[in-house]
């Protein structure tokens, strides 16, 4: 769920700790080192290397290792011909990373999905606001939409999805008494979907026009604008070269999923005319282009963001282990005992199950990656070097480098469920998952993710429920696309009393 002003070890703001213009007597000022090599024919060898020879994190690995520095130059996917520029900046520790919050500095300018934006045919010939930039004049009429949209909601945040969950908790109880197993991800994504719609529509899908279908018509429509991104992690072989000439050639065009898309527009334009009104009346924009906004929030950042993130917090949970289980599990149901239910008020006291959270979005953070381009010339430091970032390059940041970096981080690769308990919490400024600091709000003049404290709750709601219900579980996981994929093998429920 897409989308720095706190102090940091170095710095008093986050634009001084990692974009200010250093003086080289402080850090040595160094050329940005790397090899994007030939125009044509280095991006197809980066490429190959990123997602069948070396994989992702392994070919930033051993990029820093060659070049001895966290700030490289390289190519990222999809490139020609897709984008006819793929050559980045690549900041991979956390001192350089923020730079990207910068809009002073950095534009956001249809940079959602990197160096190439899929048409927008896809959004109904619109820029949505997740392509604008802030100093677009629509981009702050229209993420005060979807923040108007979300506080006129936020009582129906927890009852809503404490149904979805008993739902989706039945079902896999079920499954494993049957088949020994469950799939989660195909539940997850039909709670989601359901969550999101009735959230925003105060209806059922089942209800409507697409039925039971919602899930499947965002997905085709998902996929073929991320297609050129992903990858179902083929061994170097024939058929890996078939699948990148199949997936980076050429983008998948509309018209195959028109139909589809069609369907989502006219259920949301009918069932969610009270979102709709209040966008034409509150915030002046147009109704047709209000709908695409609200798919595209819906769809893309709400359920999109979702299909990911909710198999990995069950994924990263279930690794946590029994003895944090049990911790857990004590320190939920004591306060839910003592404060009646679960509430806001409930929540905010289990400072285990927020620290969880927190270790999950740290870790492995949902959307791993981050873009802007440098709208000035500006110096950005790591933690040893100072290098000088032209006006116009392309700026990446692969998150998860950033949120491991063992310089901040002790034990970066190791889930620790209570690191930011306590002393821990001033940590929280180097978690970086929702295109911003978690100690920062977000408003509708930066790019900080509009659903942020959301999706926050929506996670330790979905702890709190399973450790109310459950004593322990295991799950298998493993990656297909963009997500993690989880089984469940086993769910021990509470004992009676």
């Amino acid at each position: 769920m897409s989308s720095s002003s706190s102090s940091s070890s170095s710095s008093s703001s986050s634009s001084s700790s990692s974009s200010s213009l250093l003086s080289p007597l402080q850090l040595p000022m160094k050329p940005i080192p790397g090899d994007c090599g030939h125009t044509f024919f280095g991006p197809f060898r980066d490429r190959l290397a990123y997602f069948y020879h070396e994989g992702r994190d392994k070919f930033f690995e051993n990029r820093i290792q060659k070049h001895k520095s966290t700030i490289i130059k390289t190519n990222m996917p999809p490139g020609p011909l897709i984008a006819s520029c793929p050559r980045v900046v690549c900041l991979l520790d956390a001192v350089s990373f923020p730079v990207l919050f910068d809009t002073s500095k950095v534009e956001k300018r249809d940079v959602l999905d990197g160096t190439f934006l899929p048409s927008l045919a896809y959004t109904g010939g619109h820029r949505v606001c997740a392509y604008l930039d802030p100093s677009e004049p629509k981009h702050t009429s229209l993420k005060s939409f979807i923040l108007s949209t979300l506080s006129a909601r936020h009582h129906k945040f927890i009852p809503l999805f404490q149904t979805g969950l008993s739902e989706i908790f039945n079902e896999l109880e079920a499954q494993i008494s049957s088949k020994k197993e469950a799939y989660f991800n195909t539940l997850s994504d039909t709670m989601s979907f359901n969550y999101v719609f009735r959230l925003f529509c105060d209806k059922s899908p089942s209800e409507t026009g697409i039925g039971f279908k919602g899930p499947k018509l965002v997905d085709k429509w998902l996929l073929f604008q991320l297609a050129p991104l992903g990858s179902l992690g083929l061994l170097p072989n024939l058929l890996c070269y078939f699948e990148d000439i199949l997936l980076r050639t050429f983008t998948f065009p509309f018209f195959l999923v028109k139909s589809d898309y069609k369907k989502l527009y006219d259920v949301f334009y009918e069932f969610g005319s009270s979102v709709l009104d209040e966008a034409e009346s509150k915030f002046g924009i147009e109704r047709d282009e209000a709908c695409h906004n609200l798919v595209f929030l819906a769809g893309f950042n709400a359920y999109g963001g979702m299909k990911v993130l909710f198999p990995g917090l069950i994924k990263w949970v279930a690794l946590a282990g029994q003895k944090v289980h049990k911790k857990l599990a004590d320190e939920i149901r004591t306060t839910v005992e003592v404060e009646g239910g679960v509430t806001l008020s409930a929540l905010n006291k289990m400072v285990l199950t927020k620290s969880v959270v927190y270790e999950y979005l740290r870790i492995d953070p949902p959307v791993p990656f981050q873009y802007g381009k440098a709208k000035v010339d500006f110096v950005i430091q790591s933690h040893d070097a100072a290098f000088e970032i032209k006006k116009g390059e392309m700026i990446f940041g692969y998150q998860p480098f950033a949120t491991k970096d063992p310089k901040v981080f002790e034990n970066p690769e190791e889930f620790v469920g209570d690191r930011f308990v306590g002393e821990g919490e001033k940590l929280l400024k180097y978690v970086y998952w929702s295109n911003g600091r978690e100690t920062e709000e977000t408003r509708a003049g930066n790019k900080h993710c509009a659903g942020k404290d959301l999706v926050v709750l929506l996670c330790r709601v979905m702890v709190v429920e399973l450790f109310l219900r459950y004593e322990t579980f295991e799950v298998e996981s493993g990656t297909f696309m963009f997500a993690p994929s989880v089984t469940f093998k086993s769910l021990t429920k509470v004992s009676s009393p």
